[in-house]
Protein backbone atom coordinates (compact mmCIF):
# COMPACT_ATOMS: atom_id res chain seq x y z
CA UNK A 1 0.00 0.00 0.00
CA UNK A 2 2.48 2.73 0.99
CA UNK A 3 4.20 1.66 -2.69
CA UNK A 4 1.17 2.95 -4.21
CA UNK A 5 0.57 5.98 -2.36
CA UNK A 6 4.12 6.66 -3.50
CA UNK A 7 4.03 6.16 -6.94
CA UNK A 8 0.59 8.45 -7.15
CA UNK A 9 2.56 11.13 -5.30
CA UNK A 10 4.95 11.05 -8.06
CA UNK A 11 2.81 10.82 -10.74
CA UNK A 12 0.71 13.78 -9.65
CA UNK A 13 3.81 15.75 -9.40
CA UNK A 14 5.21 14.64 -12.68
CA UNK A 15 1.85 16.28 -14.03
CA UNK A 16 1.96 18.99 -12.19
CA UNK A 17 5.46 19.80 -13.41
CA UNK A 18 4.35 19.21 -17.02
CA UNK A 19 0.85 21.26 -16.73
CA UNK A 20 3.14 24.38 -15.06
CA UNK A 21 5.98 23.85 -17.62
CA UNK A 22 3.03 24.08 -20.28
CA UNK A 23 2.07 27.11 -18.79
CA UNK A 24 5.39 29.01 -18.89
CA UNK A 25 5.81 27.43 -22.39
CA UNK A 26 2.13 29.09 -23.35
CA UNK A 27 3.35 32.48 -22.01
CA UNK A 28 0.62 32.09 -19.52
CA UNK A 29 2.96 32.16 -16.52
CA UNK A 30 5.10 35.27 -17.70
CA UNK A 31 8.76 35.82 -16.82
CA UNK A 32 8.98 37.43 -12.74
CA UNK A 33 5.47 36.50 -11.95
CA UNK A 34 5.21 35.38 -8.62
CA UNK A 35 3.12 32.45 -7.25
CA UNK A 36 3.43 30.42 -3.87
CA UNK A 37 2.68 26.40 -2.87
CA UNK A 38 -0.73 27.38 -1.74
CA UNK A 39 -1.91 29.26 -5.32
CA UNK A 40 -0.11 26.36 -7.33
CA UNK A 41 -2.02 24.16 -4.62
CA UNK A 42 -5.87 25.52 -4.94
CA UNK A 43 -5.48 26.00 -8.49
CA UNK A 44 -4.99 22.39 -9.28
CA UNK A 45 -6.66 21.25 -6.26
CA UNK A 46 -4.51 18.99 -5.14
CA UNK A 47 -2.87 19.22 -1.75
CA UNK A 48 0.93 21.18 -1.03
CA UNK A 49 3.11 18.49 -0.93
CA UNK A 50 3.45 16.83 -4.44
CA UNK A 51 3.01 20.92 -5.76
CA UNK A 52 6.25 21.47 -3.46
CA UNK A 53 7.78 19.04 -5.17
CA UNK A 54 7.03 19.70 -8.70
CA UNK A 55 8.41 23.40 -8.48
CA UNK A 56 11.48 22.32 -7.26
CA UNK A 57 11.70 19.93 -9.81
CA UNK A 58 11.13 23.28 -12.03
CA UNK A 59 13.29 25.22 -10.21
CA UNK A 60 16.16 22.26 -10.92
CA UNK A 61 15.83 22.86 -14.67
CA UNK A 62 16.10 26.60 -14.41
CA UNK A 63 12.76 27.59 -15.01
CA UNK A 64 11.75 28.64 -12.19
CA UNK A 65 13.69 30.45 -8.87
CA UNK A 66 12.98 30.08 -5.59
CA UNK A 67 12.64 32.44 -2.72
CA UNK A 68 12.48 31.09 1.06
CA UNK A 69 9.91 34.27 1.60
CA UNK A 70 7.74 34.73 -1.24
CA UNK A 71 7.64 31.41 -3.50
CA UNK A 72 8.57 31.12 -6.82
CA UNK A 73 8.71 33.21 -9.92
CA UNK A 74 9.07 31.78 -13.31
CA UNK A 75 12.95 32.51 -13.85
CA UNK A 76 13.73 36.00 -16.37
CA UNK A 77 16.43 34.85 -19.20
CA UNK A 78 18.06 37.69 -20.59
CA UNK A 79 18.98 37.58 -23.88
CA UNK A 80 23.16 36.99 -23.46
CA UNK A 81 21.39 33.73 -21.65
CA UNK A 82 19.91 33.08 -24.60
CA UNK A 83 23.10 33.28 -26.98
CA UNK A 84 24.67 31.13 -24.02
CA UNK A 85 21.92 28.34 -25.03
CA UNK A 86 22.28 28.30 -28.79
CA UNK A 87 26.00 28.08 -28.14
CA UNK A 88 26.21 25.65 -25.58
CA UNK A 89 23.67 23.13 -27.50
CA UNK A 90 25.70 24.13 -31.23
CA UNK A 91 28.70 22.66 -29.55
CA UNK A 92 27.38 19.41 -28.41
CA UNK A 93 25.55 18.87 -31.64
CA UNK A 94 28.46 19.45 -33.61
CA UNK A 95 30.29 17.05 -31.50
CA UNK A 96 27.91 14.15 -31.32
CA UNK A 97 27.43 14.46 -35.46
CA UNK A 98 31.01 15.02 -36.20
CA UNK A 99 31.51 11.77 -35.13
CA UNK A 100 29.04 9.79 -37.23
CA UNK A 101 29.75 8.75 -40.86
CA UNK A 102 27.39 8.01 -43.61
CA UNK A 103 26.71 4.56 -42.98
CA UNK A 104 26.76 4.79 -38.97
CA UNK A 105 24.71 7.48 -39.18
CA UNK A 106 21.82 5.96 -41.23
CA UNK A 107 22.33 2.35 -39.53
CA UNK A 108 21.26 4.26 -36.00
CA UNK A 109 18.55 6.64 -37.55
CA UNK A 110 16.29 4.26 -39.71
CA UNK A 111 12.70 2.28 -39.25
CA UNK A 112 9.90 3.42 -37.25
CA UNK A 113 11.83 5.59 -34.38
CA UNK A 114 12.85 7.17 -37.73
CA UNK A 115 9.35 7.86 -39.39
CA UNK A 116 7.64 8.99 -35.80
CA UNK A 117 10.51 12.08 -36.08
CA UNK A 118 9.89 12.84 -39.61
CA UNK A 119 6.11 13.21 -38.26
CA UNK A 120 6.79 15.26 -35.88
CA UNK A 121 9.10 17.66 -38.06
CA UNK A 122 5.88 17.41 -40.61
CA UNK A 123 4.00 18.45 -38.06
CA UNK A 124 6.32 21.62 -36.75
CA UNK A 125 6.93 23.15 -39.96
CA UNK A 126 3.04 23.16 -40.87
CA UNK A 127 3.14 24.86 -37.54
CA UNK A 128 6.10 27.30 -37.79
CA UNK A 129 4.47 28.21 -41.48
CA UNK A 130 1.34 29.08 -40.11
CA UNK A 131 2.71 30.84 -37.55
CA UNK A 132 1.19 28.54 -34.63
CA UNK A 133 3.14 28.98 -31.60
CA UNK A 134 0.90 26.75 -29.24
CA UNK A 135 1.20 24.17 -31.77
CA UNK A 136 4.78 24.54 -32.89
CA UNK A 137 6.31 24.46 -29.25
CA UNK A 138 5.20 20.77 -28.54
CA UNK A 139 5.97 19.09 -32.07
CA UNK A 140 9.71 20.97 -32.18
CA UNK A 141 10.32 20.21 -28.82
CA UNK A 142 9.33 16.42 -29.03
CA UNK A 143 11.00 16.52 -32.78
CA UNK A 144 14.34 17.70 -31.68
CA UNK A 145 13.90 15.32 -28.23
CA UNK A 146 13.35 11.87 -30.58
CA UNK A 147 16.39 13.05 -33.22
CA UNK A 148 18.95 13.44 -30.71
CA UNK A 149 17.47 9.77 -29.12
CA UNK A 150 18.97 8.43 -32.20
CA UNK A 151 22.26 10.00 -32.67
CA UNK A 152 23.33 10.36 -28.95
CA UNK A 153 23.56 8.55 -25.54
CA UNK A 154 20.60 9.82 -23.14
CA UNK A 155 22.85 12.62 -20.88
CA UNK A 156 23.38 14.74 -24.10
CA UNK A 157 19.86 14.02 -25.12
CA UNK A 158 18.54 15.26 -22.09
CA UNK A 159 20.78 17.93 -21.83
CA UNK A 160 19.93 19.43 -25.05
CA UNK A 161 16.25 19.05 -24.50
CA UNK A 162 16.37 21.28 -21.55
CA UNK A 163 18.24 24.18 -23.43
CA UNK A 164 15.71 23.88 -25.91
CA UNK A 165 13.17 23.81 -23.48
CA UNK A 166 14.62 27.16 -21.86
CA UNK A 167 15.04 28.83 -25.20
CA UNK A 168 11.54 28.50 -25.59
CA UNK A 169 10.88 29.85 -22.15
CA UNK A 170 12.78 32.69 -23.22
CA UNK A 171 11.65 33.23 -26.87
CA UNK A 172 7.67 32.86 -25.99
CA UNK A 173 7.20 36.58 -24.91
CA UNK A 174 9.07 37.99 -27.86
CA UNK A 175 7.47 36.39 -30.59
CA UNK A 176 3.72 36.42 -28.80
CA UNK A 177 4.31 40.40 -28.49
CA UNK A 178 6.66 41.33 -31.46
CA UNK A 179 3.78 41.52 -35.27
CA UNK A 180 7.19 40.12 -37.24
CA UNK A 181 7.76 37.40 -34.80
CA UNK A 182 5.93 34.45 -37.23
CA UNK A 183 8.71 35.39 -39.60
CA UNK A 184 11.41 33.79 -37.25
CA UNK A 185 10.01 30.30 -36.95
CA UNK A 186 11.43 28.57 -39.47
CA UNK A 187 9.98 24.98 -40.56
CA UNK A 188 13.27 23.44 -42.19
CA UNK A 189 12.58 20.11 -40.32
CA UNK A 190 12.14 18.09 -43.40
CA UNK A 191 15.55 18.95 -44.64
CA UNK A 192 17.44 18.34 -41.52
CA UNK A 193 15.31 15.25 -41.37
CA UNK A 194 15.92 14.17 -45.24
CA UNK A 195 20.23 14.78 -44.22
CA UNK A 196 19.73 12.21 -41.71
CA UNK A 197 18.11 9.35 -43.76
CA UNK A 198 20.85 9.37 -46.39
CA UNK A 199 23.17 9.30 -43.81
CA UNK A 200 25.08 12.46 -44.42
CA UNK A 201 26.31 13.82 -41.68
CA UNK A 202 28.05 16.63 -43.60
CA UNK A 203 24.85 17.97 -44.37
CA UNK A 204 22.80 17.65 -40.91
CA UNK A 205 26.01 19.89 -39.52
CA UNK A 206 25.02 22.44 -42.37
CA UNK A 207 21.23 22.98 -41.33
CA UNK A 208 22.36 22.53 -38.06
CA UNK A 209 25.05 25.48 -38.75
CA UNK A 210 22.37 27.93 -40.56
CA UNK A 211 20.24 27.11 -37.40
CA UNK A 212 22.56 28.38 -34.97
CA UNK A 213 23.45 31.58 -37.36
CA UNK A 214 19.65 32.11 -37.58
CA UNK A 215 19.13 32.25 -33.56
CA UNK A 216 22.15 34.36 -33.21
CA UNK A 217 20.58 36.74 -35.26
CA UNK A 218 17.50 37.43 -34.07
CA UNK A 219 19.25 37.49 -30.76
CA UNK A 220 21.22 40.67 -32.12
CA UNK A 221 17.65 41.90 -32.87
CA UNK A 222 16.39 41.59 -29.87
CA UNK A 223 19.57 43.53 -28.61
CA UNK A 224 18.80 46.34 -31.08
CA UNK A 225 21.85 44.92 -33.36
CA UNK A 226 20.33 44.06 -36.79
CA UNK A 227 17.16 45.02 -38.22
CA UNK A 228 17.64 42.74 -41.06
CA UNK A 229 15.09 40.33 -41.94
CA UNK A 230 15.32 36.12 -41.11
CA UNK A 231 16.88 35.12 -44.46
CA UNK A 232 19.22 37.80 -44.42
CA UNK A 233 22.84 37.02 -43.88
CA UNK A 234 25.28 34.62 -45.57
CA UNK A 235 23.53 31.09 -46.79
CA UNK A 236 20.95 31.90 -45.05
CA UNK A 237 17.72 29.93 -46.04
CA UNK A 238 14.64 28.27 -44.16
CA UNK A 239 16.75 25.37 -43.21
CA UNK A 240 15.66 25.01 -38.81
CA UNK A 241 12.87 25.95 -37.05
CA UNK A 242 11.81 28.62 -34.26
CA UNK A 243 13.96 29.06 -31.11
Amino acid sequence: MPANGAVTRHTLRQQIADALRDEVLAGRLLPGQEFTVKHIAEQYGVSATPVREALVDLSAQGLLDSDQHRGFSVHQFSVEDFRGMVEARSLIEDGVFRKLRGDGLAARAHGEPLVAVRRRGEEAARAARAGDLNVLIGYDLRFWRELSALVANRYVSDFLHRMRVQAWVFSVPFLRTDPDGGSWLWGGHGELVEAVTLGDAAAVRVVLGRYTDHLLRWADRLDGGATGSPDAGPGADRAADGP
